[in-house]
Order: structure tokens, then C-alpha cells, then sequence
């Protein structure tokens, strides 16, 4: 019981961290139909400009909002010179971001260095609690905390708030939100920048997570939080968390019992699902 326990919070602070890189996709990608394959480099920008805050700083609260602006700016620049003139034609959105992608990649390179950086937890993050025979290590559950932080807080703009019904209705009919004199293209801009921060702000979260962090790790979880956001319906945020947690705790479980499939056995879930729910698990309708 303590074993399964102790992966279960494993999987799901893995869960969160995938979590928070597919929620931004969620956003970009259910709700504007953009597929942004460099969402990858705007999280591993984020890990590395955090990490560089908390190194020179020594706040891991800095670190997290250098993370966030870093996504913001870098957001801010993607979605003016490289998204809006490809929106609606995936090929193009494909071939361009893929090519960021990579350019991301490298620039990381060119200003911190080719080599893997290591990552300090806070000292007031490190360690963990003893419940009986159950270990609770601090940092993964600040981290399912923060997950469950962000999910409430855009569930509350998307549902509750008039930018979010701005930002569903422009999704639903575009023309029709302008001729009701709302520049949408500005609120897409927006929409796509806090996409952009959320990635950021996973990437910060991964770096003490992991320990150590490196150039390549954007397209290592931007697979991930693509599995995720098919599994879980695009568009869907419920179902982006809900898919997140399955995708952590099946990773957790089968590092454990079967080693030499936890690396596939994500693309063996997603089959299962896209077999029997073609749309993902919770497809919103409409």
C-alpha cells in the first residue's frame, strides 16, 4: 500500500508538471487551432531563464516571475512575427514552428552554454514528510499545488469572467465577436502570450524537479503535452488535467513494474483512447 502510495505521487507531480506545459497548449492549440510545435522551446526557455534568476537572486519566487516574463515576451514576439501570418493553414504553422523550434534550442546554447545546468531546490522546498511507511517529498507536492492553482485560476477567467466568454465566442465565431467591436486579434495575442507563461512557468517547475536541465528537453515534453492534449480533448482543460494525471501516474507505475515500456507506454494509452474516443476524453461538443 505505502509502495503504490509513493508512486501515486510521483505520477502525479509528473502529471502536473506535463500538466502545465499542455494547459498552455490546451490554450493555443484547442482554442485557436494553432499549432505551435516550438511550445517545447518557450518551456525550456522558461526552465533556463528561471533557473539563471534563482542562481543570481536566490528567490525561487523571482525565478518563477522571470520565468512567467520570459514566457510573456517570448510569446509576445512568436505570436507577432511568426503566428499571425500563418493563421488557418496548419502546414505552414507546422513547418515555421518547428523551425523555432529548433532555433530556440539552439540560442539556448549560444547563451548559457551547450553543456546541462544543474538545479537546486529551495531549501524551504527540499526534504520531505513521513506519513507511517508513505514518504511525501515537499517540492512534488508543492508542485501538484501549483498545478491545481493554475487549473483553478484559468477555469475561473475561461468560465467566469467576460475576457474568458470573449475568448470562447471568438473562438466559436470570430467575425461576429468583431462586429461587436472587440479586437480579437489583440485578445488571441493575449491568449497566446499566457499560453506561452504557463509553459515558461512549467519549465521553472521542472528544473529543481529534474536537477539538472538541458537544450533538448523542450521537445522531449512537448511530445508529452501533445499526447496529453489529444488524449484529453482539444480545447478541453478538464480533460488536459484529467489526461495529464493518467499520462504521470501510467509513466510512474510502469518505471516501476515494467521498466522497458514506461517510455511507450503514453503512445500505447493514446491508441487506446483515440480507438475508442476518436475526439479524446472529453471532446467538447459544438
Amino acid at each position: 500500500m505505502e509502495l503504490i502510495m509513493n508512486l501515486s505521487i510521483n505520477g502525479l507531480a509528473t502529471g502536473m508538471l506535463i500538466f502545465l506545459l499542455a494547459a498552455g497548449l490546451t490554450l493555443i492549440f484547442g482554442l485557436m487551432d494553432v499549432l505551435n510545435f516550438a511550445h517545447g522551446g518557450l518551456f525550456a526557455w522558461g526552465a533556463y531563464s528561471g533557473v539563471w534568476v534563482y542562481s543570481t537572486t536566490g528567490s525561487f519566487v523571482l525565478a518563477i516571475g522571470g520565468a512567467i516574463l520570459t514566457g510573456l515576451v517570448l510569446g509576445f514576439i512568436t505570436e507577432k512575427l511568426i503566428i499571425q501570418p500563418v493563421y488557418g493553414n496548419h502546414i505552414q504553422q507546422i513547418l515555421i514552428t518547428l523551425g523555432l523550434m529548433l532555433v530556440l534550442s539552439e540560442l539556448l546554447k549560444v547563451v548559457w552554454g551547450p553543456n546541462q545546468i544543474s538545479a537546486k531546490t529551495p531549501s524551504y522546498l527540499s526534504g520531505s514528510w513521513e506519513l507511517g511507511d508513505v514518504i511525501i517529498i515537499k517540492y512534488r507536492l508543492f508542485i501538484i499545488i501549483m498545478g491545481l492553482l493554475v487549473f483553478g485560476i484559468v477555469q475561473f477567467i475561461l468560465k467566469k469572467t467576460k475576457i474568458g466568454l470573449v475568448v470562447r465566442a471568438g473562438v466559436l465565431n470570430k467575425e461576429m465577436v468583431e462586429a461587436l467591436g472587440i479586437n480579437i486579434k489583440r485578445v488571441f495575442l493575449w491568449v497566446f502570450m499566457c499560453g506561452s507563461a504557463m509553459a515558461a512557468l512549467g519549465g521553472v517547475l521542472l528544473a529543481p524537479y529534474s536537477g539538472v536541465i538541458h537544450a533538448e528537453m523542450g521537445m522531449e515534453f512537448a511530445i508529452l503535452a501533445f499526447v496529453v492534449v489529444v488524449i484529453g480533448g482539444m480545447g478541453s482543460f478538464p480533460g488536459s488535467l484529467f489526461a495529464a494525471m493518467l499520462v504521470g501516474l501510467a509513466g510512474s507505475f510502469m518505471a516501476y513494474y515494467v521498466p522497458d515500456l514506461s517510455l511507450a507506454v503514453n503512445m500505447l494509452l493514446m491508441a487506446v483512447v483515440l480507438i475508442f474516443k476518436p475526439k479524446g476524453l472529453f471532446a467538447i461538443k459544438g
